[in-house]
C-alpha cells in the first residue's frame, strides 16, 4: 500500500525517533508498504519518519545491475547506530523525497560503519562505502531528526526558505500522494 509522505516542515521530520521493540506490531507489513511508496515515489530510501511514524526504521534500495557491488542492494535497517565514519568527505548533490524539487551538494563521508537488525530481526555490523554509505547516512540522519537542509550553510538556507514554505504548505506539483503540514495556511 502506498503511503503518503510527509512534506518538509512537519514536526516528526525534526524528532529522534524511537527504537523498535522486538513485538512492533505489523512490521512486516509496513516494511512492505515502505517499499511500494518508495518505489512510487521513485526513491531509493525512505524513512519511517517520512511517513509519520517516529520510529527507527529505514530502507534502501539503490540495486543497479551495472554495477557489481549494487547488484541486488536492497535493505531494511531497523534500530541502526553508527559506530564510526571514515574516509574522506565528498561532495554529492543530494535531493528528499520530503523536500521535492530541491537538490543541493552536500558533504559526507566516503565510509560508515553500521550496527543494525534486518526486517528478519537478525543483528548485523558492516561496512558501507560509496553511495550505499550515502543513502544510508541520509536516510539515518531522518532517523536522528536531520534532513540534508540542515546541513546547507546559512546563505544557502536563506536562498531556497521560499521554496521550503511552499512545499510546507503543498503549493508544488509531485507525482506521489504527500502531507503538507501546512497546506491551509497562507502565504
Amino acid at each position: 500500500m502506498k503511503l503518503p509522505i510527509v512534506a518538509y516542515g512537519d514536526p516528526v521530520l525534526k524528532k529522534v525517533a524511537t527504537e523498535i521493540p522486538k513485538d512492533y506490531p505489523n512490521l512486516q507489513e509496513l516494511i512492505a508498504n515502505m517499499f511500494d511508496t518508495m518505489y512510487n515515489a521513485s526513491g531509493v530510501g525512505l524513512a519511517a519518519p517520512q511517513i509519520g511514524l517516529s520510529v527507527r526504521l529505514f530502507i534502501v534500495d539503490i540495486t543497479d545491475r551495472d554495477e557489481p557491488e549494487y547488484q541486488d542492494f536492497k535493505k531494511v535497517f531497523i534500530n541502526p547506530t553508527i559506530i564510526e565514519e571514515t574516509g574522506e568527505l565528498w561532495d554529492f548533490n543530494e535531493g528528499c523525497l520530503s523536500i521535492p524539487d530541491i537538490r543541493e551538494d552536500i558533504k559526507r563521508k566516503e565510509n560508515v560503519f553500521l550496527s543494525y537488525y534486518d526486517e528478519n530481526l537478525t543483528h548485523h555490523e558492516e561496512m558501507f562505502t560509496g553511495m550505499a554509505a550515502r543513502v544510508i547516512q541520509h536516510e539515518y540522519d531522518h532517523i536522528e531528526g536531520k534532513l540534508f537542509t540542515d546541513k546547507l550553510g546559512p546563505l544557502k538556507r536563506a536562498m531556497i526558505k521560499s521554496r521550503l514554505d511552499a512545499i510546507s504548505r503543498g503549493a508544488i506539483k509531485v507525482g506521489y500522494k504527500m502531507k503538507f503540514p501546512n497546506a491551509n495556511k497562507k502565504r
